[in-house]
């Protein structure tokens, strides 16, 4: 009797109790080669090799585990591109290179993500619709500010990731600065919405609401994007509770106007809203800190690193002002009135850029007008 082996090198290093390829052995015999694979014994080592008794068993393994590969790579795949928005038409899609590649400058995986296409199909449409080496046009002195829906692909956040998974691109625009064609905030309007019945509305995956409390799911929706800049949304919820936001660029700012109907037959209470700047694209205003931040109702502001700028955001009327220093983010939450049986409840917002060291001065022109 004796012994045949195969040897092969296992590529993996199981820790916590993954079985790998390790080590297979096999003891047969020239009599006995009637012998089944129920006789292998497979064992947990931390690296190893694995011994196979015959070669049509040795490739059996081995299609096993590039079958697992395959899988594991087109679930990775499957999860990467769960939250893409595949343009409709050759429009949609020239719209969204143009906003990713030139305005907010992705990357192609960034791009891939954002739209569930290849590589290859990302870079052959740049380069068929002139997008590869075009450059963002820079507003001038007298132009509104820039604001263009964000296109997801890229987390809008630095930190705190888990608290915003999958996040919705209906509830987002890009504000633009005013001294700076590649940093921009991504303004989330809104965030989320409570009521007195629970968590009603959110624009991302983290806590339940109402509706992921019996499975259901909202579908997704985008911006309409009217003349002038002017961006705008609505949504009915499944109980007729529907809401929408305005958001209309202007010389020296921009304006939110967020309104909620109530077609429910019951009066809505604490209607309290999330409004949430994140400044992960604001170059020198992305530090992870709120000692660069004051809180001031309705005003919430950022000043940069050189002490020169700031940005300023404000709702009314207002709940609370507060910042979360790990997304980082500036908040001035607002809250809608008590909304009977078929009223409109109504919001109004502000976000500006000001250069200046004069801050408590900028803040108390902003409240002459806002």
């Amino acid at each position: 009797m004796h012994t045949r082996s195969a040897r092969l090198m296992a590529g993996l290093t199981p820790s916590g109790g993954e079985l790998a390829c390790s080590r297979i052995n096999q003891s047969d015999t020239e009599t006995e080669p009637e012998l089944k694979l129920a006789l292998i014994q497979v064992r947990w080592v931390e690296f190893g090799v694995m011994k196979v008794t015959d070669r049509s068993l040795f490739s059996a393994v081995m299609l096993c585990c590039l079958i697992a590969l395959i899988g594991c790579k087109a679930t990775a795949q499957e999860s990467a591109f769960a939250n893409s928005r595949p343009p409709v038409d050759d429009a949609d899609l020239r719209y969204w290179l143009e906003n990713m590649s030139v305005y907010h400058r992705f990357s192609a995986d960034e791009m891939t993500e954002a739209t569930g296409l290849s590589r290859q199909e990302v870079a052959s449409a740049l380069g068929r619709f002139g997008l590869d080496k075009a450059q963002a046009l820079r507003p001038g002195s007298d132009a509104p500010e820039l604001v263009l829906p964000y296109p997801g692909g890229r987390h809008p956040r630095i930190g705190f990731l888990e608290g915003a998974i999958d996040p919705q691109r209906e509830t987002k625009v890009s504000v633009f600065t005013s001294w700076d064609p590649a940093s921009y905030v991504v303004v989330d309007v809104p965030e989320a919405i409570w009521s007195n019945l629970g968590l009603t509305y959110l624009a991302h995956t983290h806590i339940d609401t109402i509706w992921s409390r019996t499975n259901v799911t909202l579908p997704k929706l985008e911006w309409e994007r009217l003349s002038n800049g002017v961006l705008e949304t609505r949504r009915t919820l499944p109980n007729n509770i529907s809401f929408g936001t305005k958001v209309t660029p202007q010389r020296n700012g921009v304006r939110f106007d967020l309104w909620l109907r109530n077609g429910t037959s019951e009066a809505l209470r604490d209607l309290r809203v999330q409004n949430c700047v994140m400044l992960k694209q604001a170059a020198g205003f992305a530090h992870q800190t709120n000692t660069n931040k004051i809180f001031e109702r309705p005003f919430a502001a950022v000043r940069s690193t050189d002490g020169g700028r700031w940005i300023i955001c404000a709702f009314e009327p207002c709940d609370r002002t507060w910042g979360n220093e790990q997304v980082p983010c500036l908040h001035s939450d607002p809250k809608f009135p008590d909304c009977a049986p078929g009223e409109t409840q109504k919001i109004r917002g502000w976000l500006s850029f000001y250069e200046g060291e004069e801050i408590q001065k900028e803040l108390k022109r902003l409240r002459g007008f806002f």
